[in-house]
């Protein structure tokens, strides 16, 4: 059972901004559980953050319901899902974009997303005291493509529409359903933007980065929130990079 008296969740745990989110969680008092598909890469952040955590491919709906039950058999309940697991695709233009690349794009970041989605939904409706907070990890292509990527912006359009519909649904099991975009923050996955990045006029650029720390503070503050309170949408990025005004 969860002695600290609330419980999140976070899927992609093991690295990026999953492990910084779970070690933010784990700071700010809660009983942490994270998942991810290499259980040796959870298993340093799982010792860091004294938590439970579990190999679960979020693209098999069974493993991420055995994922769910392992949390709820060790915490009896669930207050906070961080659905964070998802994955990039090299850049190509639409004409030449592979049929499986797009395929395993949707899968993991938007049948993955409603697997994990759909799992937290149930837990905090069957709990009791009932509900709870599903914050998407979308991002800012879920508003504005960058070239090249059209089934990750595919992925995160669908997002916001994953979760405008949690929320709708939400409202009647006091379970609540926000998205934060996160534009540049500085993770391994973001490292080559130091060195240039495709832009919509052709040319490679240089884009800033920021600490993911500011993300686990945004997360926080969302998670914090009474259940009777939302934030639906946040933006968090990089004040100089080029996602205003890009193209």
């Amino acid at each position: 059972m969860s002695k600290s008296g609330k419980v999140a969740v976070v899927t992609g745990g093991g690295s990026g901004i999953g492990k910084a989110a779970a070690l933010g969680f784990a700071q700010a008092g809660y009983d942490v559980a994270i998942c991810g598909r290499r259980i040796e890469a959870l298993e340093p952040v799982r010792r860091e953050i004294n938590g439970y955590a579990g190999a679960c491919d979020v693209t098999d709906p069974n493993a991420v319901a055995h994922f769910f039950a392992g949390v709820k058999e060790r915490y009896g309940r669930i207050d906070v899902v961080f659905n964070n697991a998802g994955r990039f695709a090299p850049a190509v233009s639409f004409g030449d974009l592979d049929v499986l690349t797009w395929q395993e794009m949707i899968n993991t970041n938007l049948n993955g997303a409603f697997y994990v989605a759909r799992e937290a939904f149930r837990a905090m409706r069957d709990q009791t005291p009932q509900g709870g907070r599903i914050i998407n990890n979308g991002s800012i292509s879920a508003h504005a493509p960058r070239p090249g990527a059209a089934s990750y912006t595919t992925s995160k359009h669908a997002i916001t529409g994953l979760t405008k519909a949690i929320s709708l649904d939400g409202r009647a099991f006091s379970i609540a359903c926000g998205q934060i975009d996160i534009g540049n923050a500085a993770t391994d996955m973001t490292s080559t933007m130091n060195t240039g990045s495709l832009q919509a006029n052709g040319t490679m650029m240089p884009e800033p980065t920021f600490d993911t720390r500011h993300v686990v503070d945004a997360l926080l503050y969302m998670s914090a929130l009474p259940l009777v309170a939302n934030v639906q949408f946040m933006t968090v990025m990089a004040t100089n990079m080029p996602y205003i005004g890009r193209g």
